[in-house]
């Protein structure tokens, strides 16, 4: 009898599974072989010849055909598992070439660090209008692709990955994995990816972003300008319908800090305000924070939007050019190297070669209340005209020295020019003036980004930022000229690490100067009067904040210091995010911070720049200007299920340190020196569901907006921006996959405004007469309200051209809207006063078409 050990049973027990396993198994292991391994074994074996170019079969792997399988069954084998055509010419001699023909693929889109699914990653054929996104599993497919295509796989906070479609073709249902890896220079997890309309997304700290290159459709608009294009935020808004004048939560526009690519820009828009002066064709994303902004962010009391550009290779020639009725653009980005590209736009107006409906419109709204006045004007023995002309350009140079250590350089320039031209008749002599009228912001900016090890990195920043507004104004009747001038100097830079304590925790630590010099300086002839005044004034800064990421809570704490050299102040900065999700469905967030701002605009009625610009930056002096400074929380509940999203946020402001000449009071109030504060409280609502067809939404925000100035009387009062209701509402849908109309109203209640006394309207001092104002701010204007509409069609002119016309309508049933009202003493009864009224736009069309190769 055989004896066995229990060593030698479980040795052989172990052998008897292996051979089990692998011959099991094994046999459906599939080997796959180059093909140009295949195609030489089968010309041996049937001496045939095949005929192809090498580049189409190299990098092809293909399992053997079966070796007793005939010629014909070998080649039909090889059709089936390949995307080349293999053809018999004769006994000898079969040709193989590439199929002309669309395909199927699919993928699974994985984080590297932990493989989990990355739900919402856009999928985009490149040079197509064509893409999806990923599913929960991070599975994708598209169908009818080129052959030939390839493929950009993205995803916010991780490196984009570009990859040819035949490499994800495959012939059974398993889809081939894509791997992309963290980029920790990017913003922080996308909690939900489609907002609204297509490219916006809101991020798990509660800022939204924009991304232009994938942007969808919104009410009245026919390019993604940035600056209307936020205005769809609950709590972001513009009192009169500029974008040179946006209020986020009741604050002025120079309270919101704008960054184009690191850049303080000083300047936001074309035409006075209507139109955004950043080109989105090269500006990739834009962040939209309102509390609880990172600590290495200060010098904007209300808000910061971040505009950045794109900033990695793409190793690839792209372009596109557009016009609309306002306007014309170019962008290209050129791989000069395959390190080095050149990214270019530009963009210019065309109206002065001809007019058009929505340039009238424009330029009614503009400058209604200036003064500038038209040709269609009829003033006796007067005759007027006017050239007005802007444009922008940009310019990026990327450099990838290697993988760990990258460099950009760039510029913006954004000019409006007016000039404004007037002859008067009289006793058959004619006399002529001319004025002149340009606003001009200029940057330069640097970066040095460095991987010094999987946990640390940096990035450098430098930069330099110009704003200039230039006035000529020559009086006939007096024969004087007025010249006035506004600039702003600003240097600085800013040196950021990064270190990854862990997964889900990274440290960051930063420090950033900053010098601003601004000049004001008004000259006048005849009497001679010249007044100059240049401040300038040095900041430095150190921050720190930790920030945590993992599965149901986000929460980001951070202090920055500011040290003002000139008046050897010091102001520390607390911030707080916090985001805790309490379960599938609910989650809660509370936000906090202090911010402070030493450069403000003034507004001056009576000095302005012909009548169409009346503001200028100034800096506070700790005497009669003050560092403003700001506090503000923020509490919300969100509810996010079956692409319903409800956010319901409650918030706090008080904004110390402003100035009654910051604000533009139409009162009595207007010539006063006072320092301030105002306060304001409320509540955004925001409910949004979206699917693959549509969108739709509504918001809206209550708040109770009050000035407080100690030495007015009363010194409490409603704030000028003061809005208490303010509705939005939209829907967007895809008629066709390449067809979307977007159609959505607003509705706020009227601004205040302040009313002359009545019985009493004007009061005489000394020579002059003025207004009697009465109560400040005790009035409100009618309801604002306005219905826009837009509608997109796409469509390929060649296989990498691609097209899109879009037509717009702002104010589709042309209501009459009021958005600003005073009073004037009347010239022909001084006792009494005539109400100016400023209009909002009336029915406005625009269409835009672009091509994009």
């Amino acid at each position: 009898m055989l004896r066995f050990t229990t060593m030698e049973i479980n040795k052989w027990f172990f052998c008897i599974v292996f051979c089990i396993v692998n011959f099991c198994f094994g046999q459906n292991r599939v080997v796959k072989k180059p093909l140009a391994e295949i195609i030489e074994t089968v010309e041996q074996r049937f001496d045939v010849k095949f005929s192809y170019a090498f580049d189409d079969v190299s990098n092809v792997f293909v399992e053997a055909p079966e070796p007793d399988t005939t010629l014909q069954q070998t080649i039909a084998f090889l059709n089936t598992k390949t995307l080349l055509n293999f053809k018999i010419l004769d006994d000898r001699y079969i040709t193989v070439s590439v199929i002309e023909k669309t395909i199927s693929v699919c993928g699974v889109v994985l984080a590297l660090e932990n493989k989990t699914a990355l739900f919402g990653a856009s999928v985009a054929i490149d040079n197509s209008n064509k893409g999806t996104i990923t599913n929960e599993a991070g599975k994708f497919q598209l169908n009818n692709v080129p052959l030939n295509a390839y493929i950009t796989i993205s995803y916010l906070g991780f490196k984009s990955q570009q990859i040819q479609a035949k490499q994800l073709f495959s012939d059974s249902n398993n889809c081939n994995q894509v791997i992309l890896v963290e980029n920790k220079q990017e913003l922080n997890q996308v909690l939900i990816t489609k907002f609204l309309t297509t490219g916006f997304q809101k991020l798990v700290d509660g800022s939204t972003v924009l991304n232009t290159k994938v942007f969808g459709i919104l009410p009245g608009l026919t390019d993604p300008d940035i600056l209307q294009s936020i205005q769809a935020l609950p709590g972001v808004e513009s009192t009169d319908e500029s974008i040179a004048n946006i209020n986020v939560r009741g604050g002025t526009n120079d309270q919101n800090l704008m960054l184009w690519d690191g850049i303080k820009m000083y300047h936001s828009g074309h035409f006075f305000g209507l139109i955004s002066a950043y080109n989105p064709n090269l500006t990739n994303k834009v962040v939209v924070t309102k509390n609880g902004t990172s600590s290495e962010f200060s010098d904007g009391v209300s808000s910061t939007i971040s505009m950045f550009t794109k900033n990695e290779l793409s190793g690839k020639f792209l372009g596109g050019a557009g016009a609309n009725l306002i306007s014309a653009d170019a962008f290209m980005e050129i791989p000069i190297t395959k390190k080095l590209e050149l990214h270019i736009s530009g963009r210019r107006s065309i109206t002065d070669a001809f007019n058009t409906p929505t340039y009238d419109n424009y330029f009614d709204r503009s400058f209604q209340d200036s003064d500038i006045r038209t040709n269609s004007e009829n003033i006796e023995n007067q005759t007027t005209s006017s050239d007005f002309v802007f444009y922008d350009y940009t310019a990026k140079i990327l450099f990838d020295l290697n993988e760990h250590h990258k460099f950009r350089a760039n510029v913006i320039g954004i000019d409006n020019n007016l000039d404004y031209f007037e002859s008067i008749s009289n006793n058959n002599e004619t006399e002529s003036k001319s004025s002149n009228l340009a606003q001009k912001n200029l940057g330069f900016g640097g970066h040095w980004m460095a991987n010094w090890n999987s946990k640390l990195s940096s990035h450098f920043t430098a930069y330099y930022s110009k704003y200039n507004v230039d006035a000529n104004d020559y009086r006939i009747e007096t024969d004087q000229l007025l010249t006035q001038t506004n600039e702003v100097l600003e240097t600085g830079f800013k040196f950021n690490t990064y270190y990854k304590l862990s997964d889900f925790l990274t440290l960051l630590n930063g420090y950033q100067f900053n010098e601003t010099g601004i000049l004001n300086e008004t000259t006048v002839t005849n009497p001679v009067y010249d007044r100059t005044k240049k401040d300038v004034l040095l900041n430095h800064a150190l921050y720190t904040q930790a920030e945590y990421n993992k599965n149901k809570t986000f929460f980001r704490i951070g202090v920055r210091v500011n040290y003002f050299q000139k008046f050897q102040k010091l102001i520390v900065e607390p911030r707080l995010n916090i985001r805790q999700k309490l379960s599938k469905q609910f989650a809660v967030k509370l936000e906090g911070e202090f911010k402070n701002q030493s450069a403000t605009q003034i507004v001056d009625f009576q000095d302005d720049f012909l009548g169409v610009e009346n503001r200028r930056w100034i800096l506070a002096n700790e005497q009669t200007i003050p560092i403003s400074t700001s506090k503000q929380a923020s509490f919300g509940i969100d509810y996010n299920q079956n692409n319903l999203n409800v956010d319901i946020t409650g918030f706090y402001k008080t904004v110390e340190g402003i100035t009654a000449s910051n604000q533009g009071f139409y009162n009595n109030f207007q010539y006063i020196n006072a320092i301030g504060d105002y306060t304001v409280k409320g509540i955004e609502f925001l409910a949004n569901k979206t699917s693959n067809k549509y969108s739709t939404w509504i918001s809206y925000t209550y708040a109770i907006n009050d000035y407080k100035f100690e030495t007015f009387t009363p010194s409490v009062f409603p704030n000028n921006v003061d809005i208490r209701h303010s509705i939005s509402v939209g829907f967007n849908y895809d008629i066709l996959e390449d067809l979307k109309i977007s159609v959505g109203g607003m509705w706020r209640s009227g601004q205040p405004y302040t009313s002359p006394v009545a019985g009493n309207e004007t009061v005489t001092s000394g020579n002059r007469t003025y207004v009697n104002y009465g109560a400040p701010n005790s009035k409100n204007l009618d309801e604002f309200k306005r219905l826009d509409a837009s509608l997109s069609y796409k469509f390929n002119v060649y296989e990498s051209i691609n097209a899109s016309l879009k037509v717009g309508v702002l104010n589709l049933f042309n209501t009459k809207n009021i958005i600003n009202r005073y009073y004037k003493v009347n010239p022909n009864d001084s006792e009494s006063t005539i109400q100016i009224n400023n209009a909002s736009l009336s029915l406005t069309p625009n269409m835009s078409f672009r091509i994009d190769f």
